[in-house]
């Protein structure tokens, strides 16, 4: 990867530079049977879109705080780097009172509704379906993204140096900061480009992002992102592993 790279959104640029046609995020939902692929540039038009949608609907401006409620998804790392994209503070299962806006699956509707900023909602359906009835109060992520553009250009610079993740009740990291403790795990696991991390940890610590999303990216790999794998045989668990190829397991 680019060794010039200072935020998770410059990550994403350099595997969009160096091979956009691979798989980066792999997802699977036990509870449900869905399996969703992305590569490196489909992956990329749901972040460009979801940045848009963030700066221009929603009004968001680099340090502002959302409030991300939702589970270990493939649309919670469209999320992550859309935020990035925009300079704006991902708080992992923040309180949505001291946010400036929500976003929330879900099972969190109710809690999201202390926000007295924007509410987005996800249903989390397969194939990132919307809502049978919309939730009062919140906009559909699903009926509003498709219209956004295909590119995103952030109206000033984003800041490596500004907060950009935020852990609750575990502090906050900046921009540079996690790109630098994602290329330190990616070399602790010993990750290269040909990687492929199949994980099951949640989206509420470091750990879990960086086994889930961020290592893989800054090593040019991949992530096989499970949900609900307890739901899984050890038999299948085999079969997915040496299905999709993959070379590390965590959690």
């Amino acid at each position: 990867m680019n060794a010039t790279d200072r935020t998770p959104a410059d990550l994403l640029r350099s595997a969009l530079a160096a091979d956009p046609a691979r798989p980066l995020v792999t997802y699977y939902d036990d509870a449900t049977g869905e399996r969703v692929e992305l590569s490196v540039a489909t992956f990329a038009n749901w972040v460009a879109k979801t940045a848009n949608l963030l700066q221009d609907e929603l009004a968001a401006e680099p340090g502002d705080r959302l409030a991300l409620l939702l589970p270990a998804h493939w649309q919670t790392a469209v999320w992550l780097l859309a935020c990035s994209s925009t300079g704006v503070v991902a708080d992992l299962d923040g309180d949505p009172a001291a946010a400036d806006l929500v976003v929330s699956g879900p099972d969190t509707l109710e809690r999201a509704r202390a926000c007295s900023g924007e509410r987005v909602a996800l249903s989390l359906r397969p194939l990132g379906a919307r809502f049978p009835q919309p939730p009062d109060g919140f906009l559909d992520y699903a009926v509003e993204v498709p219209s956004q553009g295909d590119r995103f250009a952030p109206y000033a610079p984003v800041d490596p140096d500004s907060p950009a993740l935020a852990f609750a009740g575990a502090g906050e990291l900046t921009a540079a900061q996690v790109v630098e403790q994602a290329r330190a795990d990616a070399a602790t696991r010993e990750l290269t480009p040909v990687s492929r991390v199949l994980s099951a940890l949640p989206y509420d610590s470091w750990n879990g992002l960086s086994a889930g999303l961020l290592a893989p990216l800054a090593a040019g790999g991949s992530v096989v992102l499970c949900r609900h794998l307890d739901r899984l045989s050890p038999e299948a668990l085999d079969q997915r592993r040496e299905s999709e190829r993959v070379t590390a397991t965590a959690g």
